[in-house]
Order: C-alpha cells, then sequence, then structure tokens
C-alpha cells in the first residue's frame, strides 16, 4: 500500500498501527510538507501540492492508496476533490487521536476511515423515502 502523507511524519507505531488495521503492509511512504498561504488563493497552491506527487495516470487509478489528511479543514476539502477526481473514488484516510495522558502530546492511530463507502451509503440513502428531508 501507498501511503501519502500530508501531514507530520508518523512514527514507526503509527506505521505498525495503519499496517495492522489495514491489514497491509505499507510499501512506500511519500511525504509532502503541506503549509498554504492564507492570503493567496488555495487551488494554485493545490495544484503546486499535486505537481510534487510522483505518480503516473494509471497508478492513480491502480495503486492501493491511504491517505494522512493534512490538518487544516479546507485544504483537506480540496485535497479529497482532487484525489477523486484522480483515482475515480475517494480514498481512506488515517485518523489519528491523541493518546490519553501522554507529556508531551503523542498520537496514535485511532481508525482508517473508508471514505468511498461512506459515499456509497450516503448514495443509497438518496433513494430511501421518508428520510428527513435533506
Amino acid at each position: 500500500m501507498l501511503l501519502l502523507n500530508f501531514s507530520h511524519p508518523l512514527t514507526p507505531a503509527q506505521m505498525a498501527q495503519i499496517e495492522a488495521l489495514t491489514q497491509q503492509p505499507l510499501e512506500k511512504v511519500l511525504d509532502f510538507a503541506v503549509h498554504f498561504d492564507n492570503n493567496e488563493p488555495f487551488i494554485p497552491q493545490l495544484r503546486a501540492l499535486m505537481e510534487q506527487i510522483p505518480l503516473t495516470p494509471a497508478q492513480w487509478q491502480n495503486e492501493a492508496v491511504l491517505v494522512n489528511p493534512p490538518s487544516l479543514n479546507f485544504i483537506t476539502a480540496l485535497l479529497l476533490a482532487e484525489l477523486h477526481g484522480r483515482m475515480g473514488y475517494f480514498p481512506p484516510i488515517v485518523r489519528l487521536r491523541p493518546r490519553a495522558g501522554s507529556l508531551p502530546p503523542q498520537y496514535e492511530v485511532a481508525e482508517i476511515l473508508n471514505l468511498n463507502e461512506v459515499r456509497e451509503r450516503a448514495r443509497a440513502n438518496r433513494y430511501i423515502s421518508g428520510g428527513n428531508g435533506a
């Protein structure tokens, strides 16, 4: 599995947790420093970030990709939209959480979120009558 890390570097323990949760080895981890200038438009900055990722169109569509998203919600939303366009589906993402009582603060892998599964469930709900009207 290929891990695209758009957040802080992951520790060996976190990578082991990811492998245990996915039941797949992390064959490659690509780290990207994500810092967008709030005074500049985000779309060009997203394009510059995407140009750093050394994947071909075929790799985008065929590799098993896992994403550790950036912490800023606006960047994550844009990144996920871009990745869906390139991959044809939403990639699973890593959710980290603070480890209770750790000083200094340490983070552990809480779960792997299957965004595409969430999307498919939501699509099924579009056709159920008697919903909440949303």
